[in-house]
């Protein structure tokens, strides 16, 4: 599925949107960089609550093609000029990680 397919079923929030249009293939929920790092695969959507610069680090490293924000956390600026940068797509959602992770799931794998 498109980044932008899975923004727009989803219903999540554009906050960086400008990213790679290659599929998404999969989610990996966690709010464990080192975790990430080592388990997340390439061309998945990372679900998590770490909104800071250090998330698109590591989502560059595992090849994750999104990220997606949980619980309507803040987007510091740095984070979102990384984003922006590195190509990842930054999405935001009021739900939490449970919802999301289903949500993701579902419209990507089905359910």
């Amino acid at each position: 599925m498109k980044p932008w397919e899975l923004l727009q079923k989803a219903g999540f929030e554009p906050i960086q949107p400008e990213c790679s249009n290659e599929d998404v293939t999969g989610g990996y929920t966690s709010d464990l960089l080192s975790d990430v790092m080592a388990n997340a695969p390439a061309g998945s959507a990372l679900i998590t609550i770490q909104a800071h610069k250090n998330t698109v680090a590591v989502a560059t490293l595992a090849g994750v093609r999104v990220i997606i924000v949980c619980n309507n956390r803040p987007i510091p600026a740095d984070m979102l000029e990384a984003a922006r940068q590195e190509k990842i797509g930054l999405f935001r959602t009021a739900e939490n990680q449970f919802v999301t992770s289903y949500k993701v799931h579902a419209l990507i794998v089905g359910s």
